[in-house]
């Protein structure tokens, strides 16, 4: 598919196309053009021209959202390249910007804006290498810790040190890089880049080290927190975290797994229970809230009742929801809201099918993307989610991977999904009839590739004809066996298997000498 260049886009990609040529004349390109160029200059990857297009830049703001999202002259929305040479390139020239005192532009730029950037599975750049948010952070965050120690070593002009640049960014921090963002945030004060955190994810941190880390961060402008695997957060951190560092302007919390567990819960975890409701009912912006992997059986009302504003998003898979729990969902005022819903791990035809399709019937008029994986669906279930999900006509992304769906139910399904408009992306499993006979569900990690290849390469071809003869080309329909792509495990995924060789090696060291003691 090929996108209309405007005549002026066409010759910005002439102009940027000659790397020697365009640095040489950018002393005389009007202002306006430098957007232009930029999206131009990115779209060919001419590392050069855009170091030195951010080093000059003229305008109040960069905004890359912006800058490399759908414009007049090119439709196309570059924003989900992640192409290593661009955004090097774009933060060394930032840095540049800073330290270039003959550049003959006024410094006039206020804010620089990171955030629009999007990390996706598939990259079209030439260079094939992309910069994730990790990688983001540590460099944003070198380059501001080694721009420090250059204004302090070297004789600068003072105009210099009253450049102040706010720079937006979402972070993501680990162990690894924990040093170096812990520095870079210190010293914000006397840096003239100063980074803003809008999004924090932190991973493999200890707890002692994520509490000192997210209030440098300043919370009062945090819009999303995502604490995930190997952070050990439990019920009583969080209302620690909560009870010391207020959140005004958080829309999005994800926790991670095992946060909660009420199978051993006592009176006073019911209070502290009680008190992290209270709290999140106090942020009057939160609207997405992941909780998967803890036990919550019969809790959700007491967490979610204290909030004000309706979520839009819910991903309480694997939860040990009880029938209370739906129940309070069905019936609650988040229920007509949910553009997001995960309830994967849950036996839904068996626990509680009325009032989950209450539930659906309930956000069906905004329900953009649903997951039940790992639900118990089986052939016999299948009318009746179609009758479920007939009403969810704005549905973009349906993902019911693990169930013990046979090739001919699924078959039925993907008629009637050809039917919803909007969708876009499905994710089926793998057809129960190509598994041994006898097979259990769910079905264990070591099972989880003993299929019949074959017999399931002819029944995916088989189901994305059926979007072929209805003209639903642009359904995608996959199996991804062992989870959706998630950019950010992806790019730590060295980091986090280490860790996790090293736990089971410290467990494995104290049950040796536990049993050598007893021996």
């Amino acid at each position: 598919r090929t996108t209309m260049k405007s005549l002026r886009f066409i010759s910005a990609e002439a102009f940027v196309s000659n790397a020697e040529f365009a640095r040489k004349s950018l002393g005389a390109v009007a202002h306006d053009l430098f957007p232009l160029l930029f999206k131009a200059s990115y779209l060919l990857e001419q590392g050069e021209v855009i170091h030195d297009l951010v080093e000059n830049w003229p305008l109040f703001d960069f905004n890359m959202g912006k800058l490399l999202g759908a414009t007049l002259d090119y439709q196309e929305d570059l924003s989900h390249r992640t192409c290593s040479v661009c955004l090097e390139s774009c933060l060394t020239g930032l840095r540049d910007y800073v330290l270039n005192q003959s550049s003959p532009y006024m410094k006039k730029l206020k804010v620089v804006d990171l955030t629009g950037i999007k990390d996706v599975e598939v990259q079209f750049c030439k260079c094939k290498k992309t910069m994730g948010r990790w990688a983001r952070t540590q460099l944003l965050s070198k380059l501001c810790s080694e721009l420090l120690v250059y204004l302090q070593q070297a004789q600068c002009n003072p105009g210099t040190f009253e450049i102040s640049i706010n720079v937006l960014i979402d972070l993501f921090v680990t162990e690894r890089n924990y040093e170096l963002v812990v520095q870079a945030l210190l010293k914000k004060c006397s840096c003239p880049l100063k980074i803003c955190c809008v999004e924090f994810r932190s991973d493999n941190l200890t707890l002692q080290k994520f509490f000192y880390i997210i209030k440098l961060t300043d919370p009062s402008l945090l819009r999303k927190l995502e604490i995930v695997h190997n952070v050990h957060l439990e019920m009583e951190h969080l209302e620690m975290l909560f009870n010391s560092i207020h959140f005004p302007l958080l829309m999005s919390l994800t926790l991670p797994a095992r946060t909660f567990n009420v199978r051993r819960f006592t009176a006073t975890d019911e209070q502290i229970l009680t008190n992290i409701g209270e709290k999140m009912g106090e942020m009057t912006q939160l609207t997405e809230l992941s909780m998967s992997f803890s036990i919550l059986t019969g809790r959700i009302q007491k967490l979610l009742s204290p909030l004000k504003t309706p979520l839009k998003m819910l991903d309480v898979s694997n939860c040990f929801l009880n029938h209370a729990d739906m129940a309070f969902l069905a019936n609650s005022f988040h229920a007509n809201h949910l553009e997001t819903l995960d309830l994967s791990g849950h036996d839904i035809p068996e626990l509680y099918p009325s009032t989950f399709f209450k539930l659906l019937s309930h956000c069906s008029s905004v329900l953009r993307s649903l997951t039940l994986e790992d639900c118990n669906i089986q052939d016999t279930h299948v009318n009746m989610l179609i009758l479920g999900l007939s009403p969810c006509q704005k549905l973009q992304e349906f993902k019911f991977i693990g169930n013990p769906l046979s090739s001919q139910a699924l078959k039925h399904l993907f008629t009637f999904l050809c039917e919803l408009p909007m969708l876009k992306n499905v994710e089926f499993p793998v057809p129960r009839d190509c598994y041994p006979l006898g097979i259990t569900y769910p079905i264990d990690d070591a099972s989880l590739c003993r299929f019949d290849h074959q017999k399931y390469e002819r029944v995916a071809e088989e189901l994305n004809l059926i979007l072929l003869q209805a003209n639903r080309e642009d359904v995608k329909a996959s199996t991804p066996l062992f989870g959706s792509y998630d950019a950010a495990v992806q790019e730590t995924n060295n980091e986090l298997g280490a860790y996790l060789i090293k736990s089971f090696k410290e467990t494995l060291e104290k049950f040796t000498t536990s049993f050598n003691k007893m021996s």
